[in-house]
């Protein structure tokens, strides 16, 4: 069986290896962040902060970076899979 990296040229496997990095520090600076606010989710923790659990500063930051990094690890997946599906043509 042939491995689907094995048609990537060398700028595209580059660019597949520096998203994968990014996918896997996006993940866990994410779970960093939201384990410091003591929240299993970017809902669960400005659900705390709405009910007046934990107070607004820094919990709304630390929601925003969760968010951030929610949304830059989507992204990313998303552009690798699109890489991967050209190369797959």
């Amino acid at each position: 069986m042939t491995s689907m990296y094995e048609e990537l040229d060398p700028d595209a496997a580059m660019a597949v290896q520096r998203l994968a990095r990014l996918i896997y520090e996006t993940r866990e600076n994410r779970r960093t962040v939201l384990a410091a606010a003591g929240a299993s989710s970017e809902d669960a923790l400005l659900d705390r902060i709405a009910r007046g659990e934990i107070g607004e500063h820094p919990a709304y930051e630390q929601y925003l970076a969760a968010r951030i990094l929610r949304d830059t690890h989507e992204a990313a997946r998303l552009t690798i899979a699109d890489k991967l599906k050209e190369v797959n043509r």
